[in-house]
């Protein structure tokens, strides 16, 4: 059995980050489930929503990912995995971080949470702009002369 993976985040991004990785992993639709939280929702009603998802839930354990940890999507998350020794909370979800727990959902609770978070964390870099002396030379034109810095 594997576990299911819940994102529940400020609307569109929950819905958005499930369709990414559903374009990628089609086979774990039924293990990720996402609930946008609207503006003006009330955490009261956004809980009974959230609960309602996952009652039809598969699983065997509970990884929640949230995007701001103190917002209502946070608050509402924390109050899903009290008391539930089979879950655990994220914030700060990304897409890495998603396609990594999506990969490995089928490892313990505990292991997806440290690839989740391994993930989360490699899949944000610096990216350096391509310097001209890291781009191909034109090898017909023996006689041009590419600028090096």
């Amino acid at each position: 059995m594997t576990n299911c993976i819940f994102i529940i985040a400020h609307a569109p991004l929950a819905q958005a980050m499930r369709d990414c990785a559903m374009h990628v992993y089609p086979e774990c639709a039924a293990t990720v489930i996402a609930l946008d939280v609207l503006p003006h929702a009330e955490p009261e009603d956004t809980l009974a929503q959230a609960r309602q998802l996952l009652a039809h839930a598969e699983g065997q354990g509970l990884l929640v990912l949230t995007d701001i940890f103190g917002a209502t999507p946070a608050n509402v998350a924390q109050k899903l995995v009290a008391n539930n020794g089979n879950a655990k909370l994220i914030a700060g979800v990304n897409l890495p971080m998603l396609f990594r727990a999506v990969c490995y959902r089928h490892e313990s609770l505990d292991a997806l949470v440290t690839r989740a978070l391994v993930g989360g964390t490699q899949g944000v870099m610096q990216v350096a702009i391509t310097a001209p002396q890291n781009q191909n030379r034109r090898i017909h034109d023996q006689n041009h002369r590419d600028h090096q810095q």
